[in-house]
Order: structure tokens, then C-alpha cells, then sequence
């Protein structure tokens, strides 16, 4: 039996190292996070591509590693080159120069770029990148532009290669090297030493666990009073993206103590060190000395203090001033409107729009139906006519249009209509430039989070006349507070709220059945598969059947009975992200189905595709994208390693560093869908989901559809979801310091 066959008949598991040198052919896998990789190597001696695997740096195809390491017996797999330490080469023969250039590693030369380059210059490619770059601009389609990017980035790509080298070292996956390096430059490997810490609040993708891991290998001890501190602030921060504008500060002692395992003395020490550094604002909630309570505190993050506080002054600043428009008759404004829209008003609608004639600040709530649009029409028109300055806005751009469609008045989103820039430092309008107007309609105010409110309260001119509007049935915002809910509880600001379901709105299950899931109700027909009109109840308790119902539904039944385009006008929402039908698995069975093939580009268990459905899951202020805001993706671009997503036909450009700002979307979660309206909504709701379901979330995902709402699961799930009326506890005093003034 010869070398090659003893190696490929070698069965059993071996701790003995062997040492392997290979051109690795192709990656197959890459937890962008851990650094994991699976990939294929051409080892000389080996009749086929060995499998490697490990924590490896970002490969390209073409490079060649030399490898330490063990072979293992995979059950699934086979066999398996277990790598512990490895030195990558840049490549030497023509076949490896072309695939390692044209494997994206240098932005802007892909695979057909790559081959001109090596075509050209062989061997001495490398060399010529190194020390002749300038040469490139001999061949066809390299320009003086292109030189320079290549020029700029195959430096970068060597500085990041050195700091990945150290970052790996200390736990550090390569999916965030690129982004520790544009953070930081060359500053990099100095950062993350003497602070690894800074990694969760500076880089997206990096939370506290990740650089506290780092900050351990780099020898930080547990009860380092960084590592208190950072975490004091992580724990703080996870209970903001819950909602919580604030929390109870012995509990969040407790929790800090149990999540950092750190005693009481050490946590103490930190959480002072961070209030007086001004990073935290702890407050005293005890309101009399009577009953004093010495644990009555509340922890809040500095700029939610600033922000709820804030909400409330201006919100008394604006009840306080006087209007900036004439005086008018409230009872005569309304006679005139209702022969003007050739409309009479419901008593609550009327009440409504007298009211936003006599109060400065002024908030109408009601569910779908109750004619709230109807309401901002006859504002509209009585304040236009008083030579009023009138400006619309809505928390997201899809809100936006839809109040621009249904009023016909210009509305904008608030980031628009404050002049937000990333360039100029944020909001352009303020106290010392508030907005140009005498009337401010803002809609889906129930979306609006404490900060927001605060930025759109501050930039509101003393005499302006304020209408919010928005559903408080609804889920609040998906930022931290519940802005809406606390005004009408505090019982401090006018509030009109709408309970009437029109007639021609009755007509519509989605409508009828909204308010009967609000009111604690079965939705009508829930028994049924017959023809519901716009709302089906299909029962499933299986969740692998209701998968595959929602496959078909969305691929074929849909589009077939009702003529909708899967890709457009369906979305899937769900109570959660992980399970059989939560968002996850849905997005990858919907996007085999819906866009099975096509070019595109694979980040370690993502895959985007051309014409995929995408998401922006966090604000980004420098590309105008914010969380929630849903796309297309127009092109995938390997050579400059770069994607262009459309969002309403405005392209926005993504390096693919920043990739993971987006996620599938062919199916979201229910908080995630906010604001939107979708022609057709598709709801899973199965018993495995009871953490979630509770009957507000069932309201909102109702609400969210046009033409048609199927829900599909069991009656159990139903009936325990709008039985369920009680509200996750966000804490917050907005409506405390409301009452106080």
C-alpha cells in the first residue's frame, strides 16, 4: 500500500499534529463572528481537496496555508484537517495570484480584472502591486481612478491582515476586523489593549461578551474595574433595547451582579465611578419624604435622561405659550369644513377637530377605521385657510408617504422634517432653529421613541399647534419608552380618543376583526376556511405543516387567487425569530422559494441574493437608512465589493463590511413591521410562541394589512394571545414628570 492510500485509509481520530501546506480551492463556510471556517485546500500528495477546518483569517481562494493541526473523523462530514496554527502565503503560482486577487480580498479587482492583471504580468503581479502600481494603468480598463483604489486598497488590505493577526490571537472573529480597523486605523491593536471594552460601544456587531472575552486573553481580571464598568453599561443597555427608558437600580445591581458574577462592593464602586463620569444619571424617584424609600432610584443611561426630561419641559413649554394663528370660532371652523369636504363628522371626529383648533397641544387616538385620516383632512383645510404654515411628518418614510397619499398634503419623515444631517453633528432644526410652522401634524405617534420625541419637541417653535395621532392599542415604539401611551396616562395633555368604526369600514374583516381581538374578542369566522372575504383563519397546530402552508400560500395561492406579487406586496410577520416559523428559518424557506437563484454573496450562515428582499435593522444616519426601512437588492457588486439596495427606488450603496445592517425580509417580526401597511399580511401563530403572545402584538400584526390578513396556526395560540391583554412593563416617568408640572 503506498503513502497515498495509507493517508486516505487513516479511519480513526489522531492527536498526533501533522503539519499540512495547501492552496486553499474555495471557502464553504464562515461564522463571520468566531472565525470558524470551513474550507476546501489542494494539498500536494492528496488525489482530492482536503477539508480544513478552524479558526482561520479571512481566506481567499488562491492563498496558500501552512497548517498545524489533527485529522478527525466527522460523523456527517468525514474527514476533517483540524487546524490549530497556521501562517498564510501569499501565492506563487499563476492560478493562485489570479484567484487570490480575484477573490474580493482588493476592492476594486474582481475575477475578470484579476485575470487581465495576472495575464499581463504573471508572476510579477504581486511585485507590480507592491512597488510598480502604477503600471496597472496598462492595461484595458484600469484608469488612473482604478489604479488608486487598487493602490489604497491592497494597503489596507495589509494593514488589516497584520491586525487581524493580533485580534485573532486574543478571540477576535475576522468578520469585525475591517470595521475595528476603519473604527480605529492604525491605532487599532493600541485601542483594544488598552480598552477592549470600547469594541461594544464603538463597533456594531461586537457586544460586551465578545470584548470581554478578548479583554480576558489580553489578561484583564474579572473584577477589573473596567470590566465593571463596561458591563454596568452593556446590562443597562440590553434593558434599553427592551424599552426601558430607565431601571430600578436595585435590581439592576442584582442583575449586573449575576450577569458580570462581581460582588456588591465592586458593582457599587463602578456604577459611582460611571454617574460621575456622567455616562449614567441615577435619580431619586422618592417624591415626599413621607414614605421615603432609600432604594427608590432609577438608573437611566445619560441621554435618556436628557431625552425623557427634555420631553417633558418642552411638552409644558408648548402648553404654556400662546398660538401662533388668529383666534378662531371652533363651532363655525367646523360648520365650514363640513360642507368644505362635503362630509358630515362624527360627534368624536367633530370633538376632534374643535379641540385641535382650541388646545396648543393635542393627542387622537383610535384603531383602524375610526376615521382619524378624515380628522387630519379638516385640520388641514381649516388651518390652510387662516394662511397657516402646516407641515406633516411621520416617524418612518413609509408612514410618510401614506399620509401623503391619503391627505394630499406634503409630508415628510421627522428626521426630514428636522433637517437631520450625519455630516453637520444631527438634527439641523432645534431650539435655536425650530421648524417654520404654525401647525404640526405628526402621525403614527405611537411609534415615536423618547429621544425622537425629544429631537421633535425641541425643534418646535413656541407658538406651533402640535396634533399628534396614533393608535395606543398598538405595540409601543421599538426604541426605548412608550412616548403616546404615557401622555394620554398622565392625564396632563388633551386627548380625544376615537372608538366608532365607520360603515364602510365595517365592511372589512381585517377592520371588524381588529377592534374584536382589542376588545379581548375571537376574531369573527376563526372557525371557518370558507371565503372570509379579507381575513382567513386557516388552522394548523403542526409547525412543520404550517411552514410548508405558508410556503404555498406565499408562492402560489396568494398571488394566484388575488393577484399580488409575492415580492412586493406579501409579508410574513411573526412573534419571534428563532423556531420552525420564526423569521429566521421563514426567511431562508421563502427565499429558496420566492428567489431561488441568481448572483449574490454568502456571509457566513447569510446568503443575499439579487432582488432579495432586505431589511435595515439599525439606523444609519450617514446612508439616510433606518431600522425597519425595506429594500431590494439591485446589484451585488464583487469587484468593488460592494451591494446597491433600493428603497423606493433611492439606491443605497453597502460595502460588504456592512452587511450585517441588513437581514431578509420576506418575512419580520411584528414590532419590526410598525407603521407599515402591507396589501397582504400572512400571521403564524403557534403555541411555541406563548412567550410572545399577548393581544396587543396580535392587534398591531392585524392592523398591518390592507387587502388581506391570514392567519395561520392553532386556535389554542389565538385564543391565548387576545385573552392576553397584559403589557410588557416598560419603565419610564415621563407621565410622573408630566403630572409634575
Amino acid at each position: 500500500m503506498n503513502d497515498l492510500n495509507k493517508k486516505f485509509t487513516f479511519s480513526k481520530n489522531s492527536d498526533e499534529m501533522s503539519a499540512l501546506t495547501g492552496q486553499i480551492d474555495r471557502v464553504t463556510f464562515v461564522n463571520e463572528e468566531t472565525g470558524y471556517t470551513v474550507a476546501k485546500a489542494s494539498v500536494d500528495g492528496y488525489a482530492e481537496p482536503v477539508t480544513i477546518v478552524g479558526r482561520l483569517l479571512s481566506l481567499a481562494p488562491g492563498e496558500i496555508l501552512e497548517m498545524e493541526g489533527t485529522w478527525k473523523n466527522h460523523p456527517k462530514f468525514g474527514r476533517q484537517f483540524h487546524v490549530l496554527n497556521h501562517r498564510s502565503i501569499l501565492p506563487a503560482t499563476i492560478r493562485g495570484i489570479r484567484n487570490y486577487l480575484g477573490s474580493g480580498l482588493v476592492r476594486g479587482v474582481g475575477p475578470v480584472m484579476a485575470s487581465r492583471i495576472v495575464k499581463k504580468f504573471g508572476e510579477r503581479t504581486l511585485d507590480i502591486i507592491d512597488n510598480h502600481v502604477r503600471k496597472l494603468a496598462e492595461i484595458d480598463g484600469i484608469g488612473p481612478k482604478r489604479v488608486d483604489m487598487i493602490r489604497k486598497a491592497w494597503a489596507e488590505q495589509k494593514e488589516i491582515r497584520s491586525i487581524m493577526i493580533f485580534l485573532q490571537e486574543h478571540g477576535v472573529g475576522p468578520g469585525h476586523a475591517a470595521k475595528i480597523y476603519k473604527q480605529y486605523g492604525q491605532r487599532a491593536v493600541a485601542v483594544v489593549s488598552q480598552n477592549p471594552y470600547r469594541l461594544a460601544t464603538d463597533i456594531s456587531g461586537i457586544g460586551f461578551r465578545t470584548a470581554d472575552r478578548i479583554a480576558r486573553r489580553l489578561g484583564f481580571e474579572k473584577n477589573a474595574p473596567v470590566r465593571a464598568e463596561a458591563g454596568i453599561l452593556h446590562v443597562l443597555g440590553q434593558l434599553t433595547s427592551e424599552g426601558h427608558v430607565h431601571y430600578p437600580y436595585e435590581r439592576l445591581v442584582d442583575m449586573c451582579g449575576e450577569v458580570l458574577e462581581l460582588d456588591r462592593e465592586t458593582l457599587v464602586r463602578a456604577f459611582g465611578v460611571i454617574a460621575l463620569e456622567g455616562r449614567i444619571v441615577v435619580e431619586d424617584l422618592n417624591e415626599a419624604l413621607e414614605g421615603f424609600e432609600p432604594s427608590l432610584k432609577a438608573v437611566y443611561p445619560a441621554a435618556l435622561h436628557v431625552s425623557e426630561t427634555g420631553v417633558a419641559a418642552h411638552l409644558n413649554r408648548l402648553i404654556s405659550s400662546k398660538k401662533g394663528v388668529r383666534r378662531m370660532d371652533a363651532d363655525k371652523a367646523l360648520q365650514w369644513v363640513n360642507g368644505r369636504i362635503n362630509l358630515r363628522l362624527a360627534p368624536l371626529q367633530s370633538e376632534a377637530v374643535k379641540r385641535s383648533i382650541q388646545e396648543k397641544v393635542l393627542a387622537i387616538t383610535g384603531g383602524p377605521g375610526t376615521g382619524k385620516t378624515t380628522i387630519i383632512q379638516a385640520v388641514i383645510q381649516i388651518y390652510g385657510a387662516v394662511g397657516a404654515r402646516i407641515e406633516l411628518a411621520a416617524p418612518t418614510g413609509r408612514a410618510a408617504k401614506r399620509m401623503m397619499e391619503t391627505t394630499g398634503h406634503v409630508a415628510r419623515t421627522i428626521h426630514r422634517m428636522l433637517e437631520f444631517s450625519w455630516r453637520q453633528g444631527g438634527f439641523q432644526r432645534n431650539e435655536d432653529r425650530p421648524v417654520d410652522a404654525d401647525m404640526v401634524i405628526v402621525d403614527e405617534a405611537s411609534m415615536i421613541d423618547t429621544p425622537l420625541m425629544y429631537h421633535l419637541l425641541k425643534a418646535m417653535p413656541p407658538g406651533v399647534t402640535l396634533l399628534m395621532v396614533g393608535d395606543a392599542h398598538q405595540l409601543p415604539s421599538v426604541g426605548p419608552g412608550n412616548v403616546l401611551g404615557d401622555i394620554i396616562r398622565s392625564g396632563s395633555i388633551p386627548v380625544v380618543e376615537l372608538k366608532e368604526v365607520f360603515r364602510q369600514a365595517s365592511e372589512s374583516l381585517i377592520i371588524v376583526n381588529a377592534h374584536r381581538i382589542n376588545r379581548g374578542l375571537l376574531p369573527e369566522g376563526a372557525d371557518s376556511q370558507g371565503d372570509l372575504r379579507d381575513f382567513y383563519f386557516i388552522e394548523q397546530d403542526d409547525p412543520d405543516s404550517a411552514l410548508q402552508l405558508i410556503k404555498e400560500l406565499v408562492g402560489k395561492r396568494i398571488p394566484e387567487r388575488f393577484a399580488m406579487n409575492p415580492m412586493k406586496d406579501i409579508q410574513v410577520l411573526s412573534p419571534m425569530h428563532k423556531g420552525v416559523v420564526g423569521t429566521l428559518n421563514l426567511n431562508a424557506v421563502l427565499q429558496d422559494e420566492l428567489n431561488p437563484s441568481g448572483s449574490g454573496i454568502v456571509r457566513g450562515e447569510r446568503q443575499y441574493r439579487l432582488n432579495d428582499r432586505v431589511m435595515q435593522i439599525r439606523n444609519n444616519y450617514e446612508r439616510e437608512v433606518f431600522n425597519g426601512d425595506i429594500g431590494l437588492i439591485r446589484s451585488v457588486d464583487l469587484e468593488k465589493q460592494e451591494m446597491v439596495v433600493a428603497y423606493e427606488d433611492r439606491p443605497v450603496v453597502y460595502p460588504f463590511m456592512d452587511l450585517d445592517e441588513i437581514v431578509l425580509a420576506y418575512a419580520v417580526s411584528v414590532h419590526k413591521s410598525q407603521g407599515s401597511e402591507y396589501p397582504a399580511v400572512v400571521l403564524p401563530l403557534l403555541p411555541q410562541h406563548y412567550m410572545m403572545l399577548q393581544r396587543n402584538l396580535i392587534y398591531t400584526a392585524v392592523t398591518r394589512g390592507k387587502r388581506l390578513v391570514i392567519v395561520v396556526g392553532s386556535k389554542r395560540a389565538l385564543a391565548m394571545g387576545v385573552k392576553n391583554d397584559r403589557v410588557a412593563k416598560r419603565y419610564t416617568y415621563l407621565a410622573e414628570r408630566l403630572r409634575a408640572f
